[in-house]
Formats: structure tokens, C-alpha cells, sequence
């Protein structure tokens, strides 16, 4: 008697994005932090929801008084510049835009920071497709 088995070996690996794939409404349900220790996810409730549109523009709550612009993706990086003037200069590059490293799988994609302020210890951002 011969017994077979299946595994899954699917696993949940990036896949390159592009404007196409990230096209929709996107929320923040985690983070990735650490207290001077070891990195773990936590549950953001209410966290933000960013929409990004086929023509290159997005909305976003992050920030009251800015709700959105223009995004591209450019090499595994996300680029957002926002449609005004009121930005803290800390949160953007040189150019004037908010960058952050982009992994995208699926049915959610991980935020990191690489424009200011970039945390000490390191850090990341869940979101979840809606």
C-alpha cells in the first residue's frame, strides 16, 4: 500500500510591483518594530488607507491636511509626492518626495522607510488590500 501526500510549497514570496498591481485601496493593519530588542508585528487599528489609481495618482488619511498626489514605482521603491507644500521636511528626501523600500505579495504589500525619519532601531509597514 502506497500512501502520497501533498504538501503546499506555495510559498508567500514578493513578486515584482508595478502601478498596475498596486492599483486600489490599500490599508495599514500592522507594524513591524522593536523596543531594543527582537522585531515583531503589531495590530494597527484604524491604521491608514492609501488608493492608488492607474494614472499615477493616490489618496491617502495619513496626513489631514495633505490627502494625496502622485506615486511611482521605481526599482522596488515606492515614490509619493504629495500634492502640497505643507509636508514636515523631516518626512520627505531632497527631492521633496516620501520614499519607503516595497514588498509586494499578493494581498498585501510592507512598507520601510528610506526618506526621513527612518527609525533607529528599523521598522515596517503592513498593508492589507480592502
Amino acid at each position: 500500500m502506497l500512501l502520497f501526500t501533498a504538501c503546499d510549497k506555495t510559498k508567500d514570496e514578493p513578486i515584482p510591483a508595478n502601478e498596475s498591481l498596486i492599483a486600489g485601496k490599500w490599508k495599514q493593519t500592522e507594524a513591524y518594530i522593536s523596543d531594543a530588542g527582537p522585531h515583531y508585528w503589531v495590530a494597527i487599528e484604524n491604521g491608514a488607507e492609501i488608493s492608488f489609481s492607474d494614472d499615477g495618482s493616490f489618496t491617502s488619511n495619513r496626513f489631514p491636511d495633505c490627502k494625496g498626489g502622485m506615486y511611482s514605482i521605481e526599482e522596488g521603491r515606492l515614490v509619493l509626492k504629495y500634492n502640497c507644500d505643507e509636508l514636515d521636511a523631516e518626512l520627505v528626501n531632497t527631492e521633496g518626495f516620501i520614499t519607503y523600500n516595497l514588498e509586494f505579495y499578493k494581498s498585501y504589500f510592507i512598507l520601510t522607510p528610506t526618506s526621513g525619519p527612518i527609525c533607529i532601531e528599523g521598522c515596517s509597514y503592513k498593508y492589507q488590500s480592502q
